[in-house]
């Protein structure tokens, strides 16, 4: 009982703590010109201040600092994340080149492994093992840059890419908290509530965006929460458990992919086909089309903490079944048809990585 008072404490001076430096870190934005300009692309109209990921930053580093103790995890954590939202931060105000700020992903994924946090084996579907050996480390990295820019990716409307991460943090804490991994599920949680402390300025109509400090930073760190503590499972379905969990940021862009191949057009070419501009275009409102995407990531959620209870053989019927559901839904709401719009293609979006504000 101690503990969960104690747990309780974190989260609520996380939330307080974070909901006091996003004005502060507000002002700061204005004052340095960490702004977003609207154009074509964008569905905001008016200059928006951004940085809000360094208030979440600090939330979440904060609490580590003075409430954990620190081992290996915790350290690889706290160096990448802080290598990230540094890199996030001088894209915010000044703009870096493309190269530079992939470089810096890559760097702060391989600090994270150079601390043992890595995907080290996957799981036969009837049972036993198959060890990655030397390949644990480049996937490890790949894993967690593709999820450092599915957040980015999805990062188009008021709430919608600190909404996304608060239900995956959350999801994540519970999936971690039945598997015995209690440092995972309370770290998840300490993340949530910094997310959460952020929100209230940046549901529509946003006061401030999270810019790329923020978006990299909670893909940074829910990518590395899942690998450390989704993925050590021996049963075959815990390795698309973070998948699922993150399923509105990974299927997104996997679709994107799938869209522009059928089109004939290059993958990394920007356009306005996503989920969120697709419910903009089908007439719902900016507020109905969050709250809809947010409907979805509870009910990955829901399934993610399903799966992870059944028996491998139900939990593969059941994954089956959800591929399926997913892949119809995106049919049916037109992800992949590409329709002919204007695009603008920034400089982040040349390099392969793009940029949805």
């Amino acid at each position: 009982m101690r503990g969960m008072e104690e747990l309780a404490f974190i989260l609520g001076a996380v939330f307080i703590a974070v909901l006091i430096l996003t004005p502060i870190v507000r002002k700061i934005a204005l004052a340095v010109g960490a702004v977003d300009r609207p154009n074509a692309r964008k569905v905001h109209n008016k200059i928006m201040p951004r940085l809000g990921g360094v208030a979440i930053y600090l939330g979440f580093v904060g609490a580590l600092l003075v409430f954990r103790s620190l081992g290996d995890f915790e350290k690889g954590l706290l160096l990448g994340s802080t290598i990230i939202v540094a890199a996030g931060v001088l894209d915010d105000i000044w703009g870096l080149p493309p190269k530079l700020k992939l470089t810096a992903q890559i760097i702060a994924a391989a600090v994270l492994v150079s601390f043992g946090v890595k995907v080290e084996f996957v799981t036969y579907p009837l049972g036993g093992v198959i060890p990655l050996g030397i390949m644990a480390v480049p996937i490890t990295i790949l894993w967690i840059i593709g999820v450092t820019n599915a957040l980015n990716l999805i990062d188009g409307l008021d709430g919608l890419a600190a909404g996304t991460s608060f239900i995956a943090a959350i999801t994540m804490a519970v999936v971690a908290w039945i598997e015995g991994q209690y440092a995972v599920a309370g770290l998840a949680l300490i993340l949530g509530a910094a997310v959460m402390g952020f929100l209230p300025y940046n549901f529509y109509p946003a006061k401030m965006f999270m810019g790329d400090s923020g978006s990299m930073f909670l893909g940074f760190t829910l990518g590395s929460l899942a690998v450390e503590g989704l993925t050590k499972g021996a049963t075959f379905i815990s390795v698309f458990i973070p998948i699922i969990i993150l399923g509105i940021p990974i299927f997104d862009t996997l679709f994107a992919v799938i869209r522009r191949c059928i089109n004939h057009r290059p993958i990394f070419e920007a356009d306005k086909e996503h989920f969120h501009h697709i419910l903009l275009d089908r007439g719902f409102s900016h507020r109905q089309a969050v709250l809809l995407i947010y409907g979805v990531n509870i009910f990955l959620g829901i399934s993610a903490i399903a799966l992870n209870v059944l028996s491998t053989e139900h939990s593969i019927v059941a994954l089956i079944l959800l591929i399926t559901v997913i892949s119809v839904g995106a049919g049916k709401l037109g992800v992949f048809s590409g329709v002919s719009r204007k695009q603008e293609t920034s400089g982040y979006e040349a390099a392969g990585i793009e940029d949805s504000r």
